[in-house]
């Protein structure tokens, strides 16, 4: 079976205001198992998962001290670009994993995936250029890696797949933890004649 994408419609300012104070990691982690009750909740009581894995993931990128979520807006995507030019930040990625056995959560386990962005000195003609864009407007930290935001990084340190926005390696351990092996996962692929 392929993957279904479910939105989960999670309230995530809500969340953040009622998380003030709590430590990054934990914050975008529950971020993702805030994610994972409403993804589990719609797809029992619409009996879509009767055997199932769900996999739901949150980042936001913690920065000169701040956590940074999705900007939004042009604006905010430029102020936050100069603020953080040639420094590094922390990718940090939110995972939460449940399996889903005849409509009810056997097994869950979450975990936080972090990674250091370092970001160029890009001058504000190019900041603003980027922002225009509009790839940045809806991705944590205002950036991406594998599209014109890959420009702008002079490096990373850790797993460029959780920059990407699901760390392979974390999720093959946090699959191990529930007993799943992430080859029962792979769709098997016909050869081509």
């Amino acid at each position: 079976m392929r993957p279904t994408v479910v939105v989960s419609d999670v309230d995530e300012d809500a969340l953040l205001d009622e998380l003030a104070g709590a430590p990054s990691d934990e914050i975008v982690t529950r971020l993702a198992e805030a994610k994972a009750d409403a993804v589990v909740a719609a797809v029992v009581a619409d009996g879509r998962a009767v055997d199932t894995v769900v996999l739901t993931c949150d980042s936001m990128l913690l920065i000169n001290g701040e956590l940074a979520g999705k900007p939004h807006t042009p604006d905010v995507a430029v102020e936050r670009w100069k603020a953080m030019r040639g420094s590094t930040g922390h990718l940090l990625t939110g995972h939460c994993v449940r399996k889903i056995v005849e409509g009810e959560t056997v097994a869950s386990t979450s975990r936080c995936e972090s990674t250091a962005i370092h970001f160029s000195d890009a001058p504000d003609e190019v900041i603003e250029r980027y922002a225009a864009t509009g790839e940045p407007l809806e991705v944590a930290g205002a950036f991406t890696l594998d599209g014109y935001g890959g420009w702008l990084i002079d490096g990373i340190d850790g797993d460029p797949s959780s920059v990407l926005g699901i760390s392979l390696p974390l999720v093959r351990k946090l699959l191990a933890e529930i007993n799943i092996n992430v080859t029962d996962l792979w769709i098997a692929r016909t050869p081509s004649s």
